[in-house]
């Protein structure tokens, strides 16, 4: 067997001897044979290929012990290590995604002139309602919807535990409906009041099965803060457009993102309910999209599970929002629509609009 001395071996792979040795500690890449008596390190030149992946998915920004996953499984199936590094990279695009958005809103926010003072604003408040249906084939819903004069949440449970843990959730965003929130401070205060949500998952749910969604808008009086995990979703009417204003964190848009699938076909894919991003019992740390958006006269938004937007197509989920009728009867005419298509799922609905207080 051809053997390399471990400043050879590194010079091959592009690794430095240091990382060499830290990776054989971590049992990422042992050499093939230690010297008894010097302690000398040795490769063999058929490792060279396993040391270049570590080199290039480190390139990647993917952690060791990701990586170390990643190695074993390309020892037994290169498919199945494809996907792990291809589910890795959607969830940095996603991540990437919040940032930019969180990037452009700070830009924004220091670049856009502050009203000059005793200059008059116009007064805005919400009207909003909220249902939620057991629909036609469940036997007991999982969904929770609430609206409140500051918040709005729908939490899409799932697993033994799903109710618990979407009521979970919801009740611990409850406190931002008591008090004004400056549109300044209410991104840091949704990501904290998350975090909480996540905890109290964790305290109802029994392991990483159970969980549940989260897509939730905090009202601060002229701006609307948007915090989203999974795959419940959040939209905006305005001016007689439709605009879907979250993100699916799930397996089957991931591979819409790639180019891998299309959005049709992605309606009748086998792992189209499989979630990349949620709040489970398992309490593994998620990173929830954050935006916040400026509110106009005459918006109407829509929070909906995908009770909803799974069986009813968005060109009719626009004509009943666009019909002139309240919240409560539009979301009692979405949920009827839901159950008209065969109400498989739980499905609940948020509606709220914006007018002049």
């Amino acid at each position: 067997m051809d053997m390399l001395t471990i400043g050879a071996f590194a010079k091959a792979c592009r690794l430095s001897p240091k990382a060499l040795r830290l990776y054989d500690e971590l049992d990422l890449l042992r050499p093939a044979r230690v010297d008894p008596d010097t302690g000398y390190r040795y490769y063999a030149v058929a490792q060279l290929e396993q040391a270049r992946l570590v080199a290039w998915l480190r390139r990647l920004g993917m952690p060791l012990a990701e990586i170390r996953r990643v190695g074993r499984l390309c020892e037994l199936d290169s498919t199945a290590a494809a996907r792990e590094i291809r589910a890795y990279w959607a969830r940095i695009e996603a991540e990437t995604a919040v940032r930019r958005d969180l990037a452009a809103f700070l830009v924004d926010h220091l670049t856009t002139d502050s009203p000059e003072p005793g200059k008059d604003t116009a007064m805005l408040e919400l009207r909003y309602s909220a249902h939620s249906d057991t629909g036609r084939v469940r036997p007991a819903n999982q969904d929770t919807a609430y609206a409140g004069t500051r918040l709005l949440a729908v939490a899409d449970g799932f697993g033994p535990a799903g109710a618990p843990a979407s009521s979970a959730a919801v009740e611990a965003l409850r406190f931002l409906d008591t008090d004004e929130t400056p549109a300044g401070g209410v991104l840091n205060l949704l990501e904290d009041a998350v975090r909480g949500a996540a905890q109290a998952v964790q305290d109802v749910a029994g392991g990483a099965d159970d969980g549940t969604t989260l897509t939730a808008l905090l009202w601060t009086g002229s701006r609307l803060a948007l915090v989203h995990i999974g795959d419940s979703r959040a939209y905006l009417l305005r001016d007689g457009e439709l605009f879907l204003i979250t993100h699916d964190h799930t397996v089957v848009q991931s591979m819409i993102d790639e180019g891998r699938l299309t959005a049709e076909e992605a309606v009748s894919h086998p792992q189209r309910a499989l979630l990349l991003k949620a709040l489970t019992g398992g309490g593994t740390a998620v990173i929830p999209d954050l935006r916040l958006h400026d509110a106009h006269p005459g918006d109407r938004y829509l929070l909906c599970s995908d009770g909803l937007s799974s069986v009813v197509p968005e060109d009719r989920i626009l004509d009943l929002l666009t019909s002139p009728i309240s919240p409560d009867k539009a979301v009692k005419a979405l949920v009827g629509a839901a159950n008209k298509a065969g109400g498989p799922d739980n499905v609940s609905c948020v509606v709220a609009d914006v007018v002049a207080a």
